[in-house]
């Protein structure tokens, strides 16, 4: 299907956007080489000190508890005491790539609203900002268009565990503006506003952020969130725990529990065929409280991650310094990640929100319009290094082989975002057609013609 977007809406955005002049390495945590000698460090002593003393106390963890432990313990966890984004970090994302996606987000947030009859209140809450590469090229694009906003209210809201990040966040968005909260039990543990004037709030839970007409983004979000393990047997599903290896007492190593446990008695569906299975019981909840705060407040979510769609079995796996890394390995140290389930996520959405996707990231950037914008750059560009960065982040960003067809995107809307215009009841003098609600866009073609 094709439809016209707003075509004059899309010309301001592809035109007058400026190159943001920041075109960084493209390198994405996908397109890693095999894990080398190097990989094989001591391991990080305090997280593994750690983690065998509480196995020592309590038997095997689960791997969701593994997972949650070195990616957000509050001393040494991952997230918590690294900055593991960009050319020096762990793994690189789409918005570090190329300034164009992040634009493509801005236009598609800003057609939400416009689908939603243009509430006079639009917060942009986001998920795991990263650097906050993403919100800053969104907000360029609300600078840009902000006559299309009208008296609307506008606020940033971004939820991050992370003080490291936080802080690169605040620099990036509201450059020394912003301040830290006086105590550490305030829900808004930092606050500040952008150039133009924004209010940005930051949060450590989504609960946290007010009630309100939401566009939510959670961009390479999802992967992250720890992740339960079942493994098929003769006897029935049985969860895949970490434990210490008897052999060698420094270092963990994956086995399966004899029994039953709580989680493989009620995260896999009966009708399960897959031999191995990877549950995020947490993206569950917090795929519901989106779910539910749509329903009630109207907006959107836009999820984009690499992902199935209940097909693979076993993607769990780890980075470091752009190289595929031994999860047991030097546990804190690394990236932890696995394939983001979309059919999971869609079941536990329920039937108050309506569902699209997913969709690879290729076809929902391509129907966003992004080779007329790469185009419109082209054009005005002179520079031979400049002009390669942009071809090169293009094909990064939209090559089959690369991350076109290993991200996707999916969305969660409002009911009243599809449907379908009521028939006048009664006679009516004058006979005026209702429009019909916008497309919504990167789920269909757009048409510039």
């Amino acid at each position: 299907m094709r439809f016209s977007f707003n075509t004059q809406l899309l010309s301001r955005v592809f035109i007058s956007l400026p190159a943001a002049g920041r075109w960084r390495a493209a390198q994405s945590r996908l397109f890693c080489s095999s894990p080398s000698s190097s990989d094989q460090e001591k391991p990080r002593a305090s997280m593994l000190r750690h983690l065998t003393s509480k196995i020592k106390a309590t038997g095997p963890v689960t791997v969701a508890e593994y997972m949650r432990e070195v990616l957000t313990n509050p001393v040494t966890g991952y997230y918590v005491k690294n900055d593991m984004l960009g050319p020096d970090g762990d793994f690189i994302t789409s918005p570090e790539i190329s300034q164009i996606f992040g634009e493509l987000v801005g236009v598609w947030i800003i057609s939400e609203w416009m689908g939603a009859g243009q509430p006079k209140q639009l917060q942009l809450v986001e998920l795991g900002p990263g650097r906050g590469s993403l919100s800053s090229d969104v907000l360029r694009v609300f600078s840009q268009l902000r006559s299309v906003f009208g008296g609307a209210s506008v606020s940033v809201h971004l939820v991050e565990v992370s003080p490291v990040l936080s802080r690169l966040q605040a620099q990036s968005l509201t450059g020394n503006s912003s301040q830290e909260a006086d105590s550490e039990d305030e829900p808004v543990y930092r606050h500040g506003e952008t150039a133009a004037g924004l209010p940005v709030s930051w949060y450590r839970r989504l609960d946290d952020v007010p009630a309100g007409f939401s566009i939510f983004l959670a961009h390479e979000f999802f992967d992250a969130l720890p992740i339960h393990k079942f493994q098929r047997t003769p006897k029935g599903w049985r969860e895949v725990m970490v434990d210490i290896d008897p052999e060698k007492p420094d270092r963990l190593r994956f086995v399966v529990a004899p029994s039953p446990t709580p989680a493989s008695s009620t995260l896999v569906q009966a009708d399960e065929r897959r031999g191995h299975v990877e549950v995020c019981a947490e993206g569950g909840v917090i795929v519901q409280q989106l779910a539910r705060r749509i329903a009630a407040d109207g907006g959107a979510a836009l999820i984009a991650d690499y992902g199935h769609d209940g097909t693979k079995t076993d993607t769990f796996r780890g980075f470091k310094g752009h190289q595929l890394h031994d999860v047991l390995s030097s546990p804190g140290s690394a990236d932890l990640t696995a394939d983001v389930d979309f059919s999971y996520l869609r079941r536990m959405a329920g039937g108050g929100v309506a569902c699209l996707g997913p969709v690879t990231q290729r076809t929902f950037l391509k129907n966003m319009g992004i080779d007329s914008r790469l185009q419109v750059l082209l054009r005005n560009c002179s520079d031979p290094t400049t002009r390669k960065q942009l071809t090169g982040s293009y094909d990064m960003l939209t090559n089959p082989a690369k991350m076109g067809e290993r991200f996707h995107f999916f969305s969660l809307l409002h009911h009243s975002r599809l449907a379908k215009p009521k028939k006048p009841d009664g006679l009516k003098l004058e006979k005026k057609k209702s429009p019909a609600p916008l497309p919504v866009a990167g789920f269909t073609e757009l048409s510039f013609s």
